[in-house]
């Protein structure tokens, strides 16, 4: 069942990687009081997650902080080392996002964003969608119906709904 608005999400631990390698994330901990955003892409280095989806969040980084968004966070079923790479060729690390792997899939399949495009080398991938959490509640949930697209999950959509 896919997660929808006004549910809790659940505990879950993504990877980040740190000074000395990969480090558990919790994301219970970084939503916790908090209002945070939450993208996810189907995978790092794709076309429409490189040019249009990231980019997007880059963009508008400072609009979302104006609207008291406490951080914006990426995730994506890529590793570690992937997500590090892709945030540093992007400008996301440095523009202030946050990139999180999700590696076992196990948050995307708990909260139904889970789907397989095998012609397109995509396995256990996230469909890509963005939300809006408060305090580890879901408050706004955009999710594209073809993760070629990034019409209703980009930064400028997000805010918009807002």
């Amino acid at each position: 069942m896919t997660i929808s608005t006004g549910e809790k999400l659940p505990e879950a631990k993504l990877v980040a990687l740190g000074a000395d390698g990969p480090e558990a994330v919790s994301l219970a901990d970084k939503t916790k009081g908090r209002k945070v955003v939450i993208f996810a892409v189907p995978g790092a280095f794709t076309p429409t997650c490189h040019s249009s989806h990231m980019p997007s969040f880059i963009r508008t980084k400072s609009q979302f902080d104006d609207k008291g968004v406490d951080e914006i966070i990426c995730v994506s079923v890529n590793d570690p080392f992937v997500m590090k790479a892709w945030g540093d060729s992007t400008g996301a690390e440095e523009a202030g996002l946050t990139l999180l792997s999700d590696p076992e899939s196990a948050f995307t399949k708990a909260i139904g964003m889970d789907f397989d495009a095998p012609p397109a080398g995509l396995i256990a991938r996230s469909r890509r969608y963005a939300m809006l959490v408060e305090d580890g509640t879901v408050s706004l949930l955009q999710v594209e119906e073809n993760p070629g697209v990034c019409d209703v999950s980009g930064g400028e959509a997000l805010l918009e709904s807002m």
